[in-house]
Order: structure tokens, then C-alpha cells, then sequence
């Protein structure tokens, strides 16, 4: 029971990364297409014509309809550039493929595992919320999903995170 309540602040530092949008009819959609061609950019599509590295997690950010019932079908799903590349990242010879430097990122993080579907990442969001209680330190409409195993894992580890107000 312990385990399950474990939650964890963290902060990440500003840097750049190489991020897809895309708004398909269900989330998995969104993920997958957007996923795919972040793996041609890193595997060599890219101006230096080589192979990046991977580096963890891949993050989806998502966002809450007004109603706070569903997923906006628009989700970014971003790649953090390894290292060697945040001063100078090679261009993605995909046009929808986009470098963007995000700010310092302050997090509450809870970790949860298996798939990651509009449904899981409801009720995960839903489950943090009540053990986190009613507080407005952080954001209610924005959220990431933050992915640290290949999809096809069955029982793959991932977070959901709550982003912290500056």
C-alpha cells in the first residue's frame, strides 16, 4: 500500500527538444505517429546523417478537456536531445519535426505501469489527484506522460506528471 501512495518532486533544467504534434482520434494514434518519426530523426534523418541516441523518458504532454473528462486530441510527444546536440541539435529532415527549448521544469511525479491509454493515464491522473488532495500548486489542464520502456513491453514503467506553478 505504501508503495502505491510513493510520489516524488523533481526538477528537470532547461534544454532542447525535438517535439511532434499530432491530434488523431485516440491518443495510442497520436503517440505511435508521432513516436515513429522521432525514431527516423534519431536513427538518421536528420542533418548529420547519423544516429543520435536515445535518451529517456520520451514525454507526451497532454491536456484535459474543459470538463476534465477527456484527453484533447492534440498531444505533443517530445525527445530530448542527447548531450552533444542541445547547443547545436541537427535538423530534422521531417518538417513536422520541431526543436524547442523548454524552460526549468518542476514536478510531482508518480510512477505506473503497463499501457498507456486515454483510459490508463484518466485514472492515473484521477488517482494522483486524490492523493495529492485539493492544492493549486500545480496545473490542472496540462500534464506529461513520461514513457522510460519501448511500447511493445507489456508491464512497461511510466509516470504521470504534474507540473509544478512557477
Amino acid at each position: 500500500q505504501c508503495e502505491e501512495a510513493a510520489y516524488e518532486e523533481r526538477r528537470y533544467p532547461a534544454g532542447k527538444w525535438a517535439c511532434v504534434t499530432k491530434g488523431e482520434p485516440m491518443y495510442e494514434q497520436s503517440i505511435s505517429m508521432s513516436f515513429m518519426k522521432l525514431m527516423r530523426y534519431i536513427c538518421k534523418e536528420n542533418s548529420v546523417g547519423c544516429y543520435l541516441g536515445m535518451t529517456v523518458p520520451v514525454l507526451n504532454e497532454i491536456h484535459l478537456t474543459k470538463e476534465g473528462t477527456k484527453l484533447e486530441s492534440e498531444v505533443v510527444t517530445a525527445y530530448y536531445l542527447p548531450g552533444e546536440y542541445q547547443q547545436n541539435p541537427p535538423v530534422p529532415m521531417d518538417p513536422e519535426i520541431h526543436i524547442t527549448e523548454r524552460a526549468p521544469l518542476r514536478v510531482i511525479t508518480r510512477v505506473f505501469y503497463g499501457m498507456t491509454t486515454e483510459e490508463t493515464i484518466l485514472r492515473e491522473i484521477s488517482l494522483f489527484w486524490e492523493l495529492l488532495g485539493s492544492t493549486d500548486t500545480v496545473l490542472q489542464e496540462t500534464y506529461f506522460v513520461a514513457v522510460y520502456e519501448n511500447p511493445s513491453i507489456p508491464q512497461r514503467r511510466n509516470e504521470i506528471w504534474f507540473i509544478c506553478r512557477a
